[in-house]
């Protein structure tokens, strides 16, 4: 990747995570952490990687993403946003009475939103059944699935993980944001599931180690990586840091939480000057 490439991606991300900032402190409260977690993520997806066609949302030659952990929204309608899917503007109405913008993705609501989810586990096997369903289409569609690591304690991600090398879904490349922390606690403490590419492995999946899941030339080296597999389903884990770029939620534990009109004005100021000097 380019250094002007990087440099857009980061931008970007800084960009989402803005966007992000808008929504929960027009909201007052929301999921900081596991927002702020992924927004490097949904640069490169949306910004790098991704067949999409954002006047034409349905077009169905496009790549899909589906947010498992769908408490984590914002940073998808915020990128969603950026990419011309709907008026920026409506990112202030996030979870407000009529908005297209409910807590958790919904399909039936939000241009550019794949599938509906909320329930863990729930999104991983939809994605694939969708990547499923592209396969015997016969679609060039890659389906990208991204999963919480406390989602991991739900059973129905390892019936998926058994599912996708049975039927052969090489098109699917899901990820794992590790950032370790819960809403009880960490991920170990509530139910230790540590050794998560041991796991995959075992499984059958292509697994990929990103060392720097907020580094978005790592991510996109691992996509990459992925991509070059054509005989196994991959699962890329990121190492993320909860609530990273924004000052009141790095470095402490937090899940869902009040933001201030103040709070979320000082973490866009930061986040503006971040970008300046890129």
């Amino acid at each position: 990747m380019s250094a002007e490439k990087e440099k857009e991606l980061k931008s970007f991300a800084a960009d989402i995570r803005i966007g992000c900032m808008k929504q929960l402190g027009a909201l007052g409260i929301g999921h900081v952490g596991g927002v702020m977690s992924i927004c490097d993520l949904m640069a490169c997806l949306y910004g790098g990687v991704m067949k999409i066609d954002p006047a034409n949302p349905k077009w169905e030659q496009r790549d899909r993403f589906i947010m498992s952990k769908g408490h984590a929204g914002p940073a998808m309608y915020a990128a969603l946003a950026l990419k011309g899917y709907f008026d920026p503007e409506e990112l202030k109405t996030l979870n407000q009475p009529g908005t297209r913008l409910p807590s958790h993705t919904d399909r039936n609501r939000t241009p550019g939103v794949d599938m509906t989810t909320g329930s863990l586990g729930q999104g991983f096997s939809s994605g694939l059944g969708i990547a499923l369903g592209c396969k015997r289409k016969k679609l060039d569609s890659y389906v990208y699935i991204l999963l919480g690591d406390g989602e991991c304690q739900e059973g129905q991600v390892w019936e998926c993980a058994m599912f996708a090398p049975a039927k052969k879904l090489f098109n699917v490349i899901a990820f794992l944001d590790y950032n370790q922390l819960q809403i009880d606690g960490t991920v170990e403490e509530v139910s230790g599931v540590q050794e998560f590419g041991e796991k995959f492995r075992a499984f059958g999946w292509q697994v990929v180690d990103v060392t720097d899941g907020n580094e978005v030339s790592q991510i996109m080296a691992a996509i990459d990586e992925a991509k070059a597999d054509k005989e196994h389903p991959s699962m890329i884990i990121l190492h993320t840091e909860k609530g990273k770029g924004c000052f009141f939620a790095e470095g402490v534990f937090n899940h869902n939480i009040p933001v201030t009109k103040e709070q979320a004005g000082q973490a866009i100021a930061e986040l503006e000057a971040y970008k300046a000097a890129l």
